[in-house]
């Protein structure tokens, strides 16, 4: 799918190290290939246990799993938002994400520059949040321009109600706010669309930490965790410097060892490339045969049929309807069959809004 994540951050954050880390994953995911999709921009595998565990019970000749993919994006600078630093490309390469990956820097190190001069979370998280907003701000003042008089003197109702939304947003980024603080309806965020605003989009906060604050951050990370928190935000702490190092490892059992040692379950990019997943509002529904076992992405709401075209368009053109499994039981019974003889085996049809971790199995007619 064309959702993307972007990683975003000030130069020297650990952006890089985190993306490399991503792109070295792959014994992680079982051994599946990275896609380098061009310089900076990666088709990562969405680590999924089920996956490997609807295998283990149908024992496919082939397992293939889903992506999500991962955009490294220069450093913010200040000034960004008029054009300083390459500016305008850095914001263009955001405006095309669904969601932002904002790395911050939550570790003191004499050895690595800080283009500030000094650690300061909130601060550097502050830079990059105002250059996204005055970009905004500068795009809502364009559109309230173009439909301020229709919606002050006709009987546009349509525009009415945008120049009132697109108010109320500019309002919000006046006071230093992005727009995903405001509550809006889906229907409001529709009539704002077009716009593709830099700030309403989903964030996730990284925060870089020392390898001895891996497990429960530390004094900075713990600033940004408040502010996320007042956001509605997510937080994840990742030391992209001991990922670099767990991903350089060959073996999925040397990374196992190593993770073991310190007392981790998983490495945090598996986490981190989970939540970007969430982030994007997707979800996965499984196929599952002698042949193959797969991991299908769709958006969260999805009916059968669109899911289906995932697959193929013939599939949604002529969808009759699907066999359903959830995958709680197919993992207690086993497999198709004794879940069709316990009647876990149901009949959806077009209505059908398709739930994560569902098995199917489409029925069409072309």
């Amino acid at each position: 799918m064309a959702l993307k994540c972007g990683i975003v951050g000030l130069p020297n954050v650990g952006k890089s190290t985190l993306f490399n880390c991503l792109s070295n994953s792959k014994a992680q995911a079982a051994n599946f290939p990275f896609c380098t999709i061009d310089p900076n921009v990666g088709s990562i595998i969405v680590p999924d246990e089920r996956l490997n565990k609807i295998a283990e019970l149908v024992k496919p000749q082939n397992i293939v799993p889903t992506t999500v993919e991962i955009v490294d994006i220069a450093g913010l600078v200040k000034g960004a938002s008029k054009g300083e630093g390459l500016g305008n490309k850095f914001l263009s390469n955001i405006r095309e994400c669904a969601a932002i990956i904002h790395v911050i820097r939550c570790f003191d190190n004499p050895h690595v520059i800080h283009v500030e001069g000094n650690v300061n979370p909130i601060r550097d998280k502050e830079i990059i949040d105002i250059e996204l907003q005055l970009k905004d701000l500068e795009t809502v003042d364009t559109k309230i321009k173009k439909i301020e008089k229709q919606a002050k003197t006709g009987n546009d109702k349509d525009a009415q109600k945008t120049f009132q939304i697109l108010e109320k947003i500019k309002h919000t980024l006046e006071q230093g706010k992005s727009a995903r603080t405001l509550h809006l309806s889906d229907d409001e965020k529709e009539k704002i669309k077009d716009l593709n605003l830099l700030t309403i989009k989903p964030v996730l906060y990284v925060c870089n930490v020392d390898e001895s604050s891996a497990k429960t951050g530390n004094e900075f990370s713990k600033q940004i965790e408040k502010v996320a928190h007042e956001e509605g935000a997510e937080v994840l702490i990742i030391t992209a410097q001991m990922e670099s190092e767990i991903a350089a490892l060959e073996t999925y059992e040397e990374k196992q060892m190593f993770l073991a040692e310190l007392g981790l379950d998983e490495p945090s990019v598996n986490k981190l490339i989970k939540k970007a997943y969430k982030l994007l509002n997707l979800l996965t529904f499984f196929t599952a045969g002698e042949k193959e076992v797969r991991a299908w992405t769709i958006q969260k709401g999805w009916t059968a049929p669109q899911a289906a075209g995932v697959i193929h368009t013939d599939f949604e053109k002529g969808f009759i309807k699907a066999e359903v499994i959830s995958y709680s039981d197919f993992i207690q019974y086993g497999s198709e069959s004794a879940c069709r003889e316990a009647g876990k085996l149901r009949i959806e049809g077009k209505e059908y809004v398709v739930q994560d971790g569902d098995i199917m199995h489409f029925r069409f007619n072309v």
